[in-house]
């Protein structure tokens, strides 16, 4: 007994693929604007306009391996305190020294001078980063000690 001719093609080729329906295509073009939009607001969030944002101003060295340095922060929210760490950089390019500075609710745009301790003479200064998740040892609306 010999096999119908079809079922011989089908060992050897396989079946056709099926069709893909519209409706499939439409649900995985709606998927893909859906995933797009997530995308692209995570990217705004986290590379959009910073909250916070500083500009150097300038530097000066000090004796002691000391460095004044100014700066001016400009905020979203001015009425929050905010805090920025600053640091020092050596000859060699390392880090030299590093400060916590609190920045008091105020106006908008505030210049900051700050003096910053290095462990060898530096170069420069800058400022690594703000925010406003001030640390509790540096509010100063902290209630007196006992």
């Amino acid at each position: 007994m010999t096999a119908p001719s079809g079922a011989l093609l089908e060992d050897r080729y396989g079946t056709r693929p099926r069709k893909t329906s519209r409706r499939t295509y439409w649900i995985l073009g709606a998927c893909a604007l859906l995933l797009g939009g997530v995308v692209a607001w995570v990217g705004y969030v986290n590379l959009g306009t910073a909250p916070i944002e500083t500009q150097q101003d300038s530097f000066e060295n000090l004796p002691n391996h000391a460095m004044r340095f100014t700066f001016e922060v400009t905020r979203d929210t001015p009425g929050r305190a905010a805090v920025c760490i600053v640091r020092t950089r050596v000859l060699n390019g390392s880090e030299g020294g590093r400060k916590e500075v609190l920045i008091p609710p105020g106006p908008a745009a505030t210049r900051v001078t700050t003096v910053i301790k290095s462990s060898d003479e530096p170069v420069t200064a800058d400022v690594f980063g703000c925010s406003y998740q001030v640390p509790a040892y540096l509010s100063t609306d902290l209630p007196p000690s006992g």
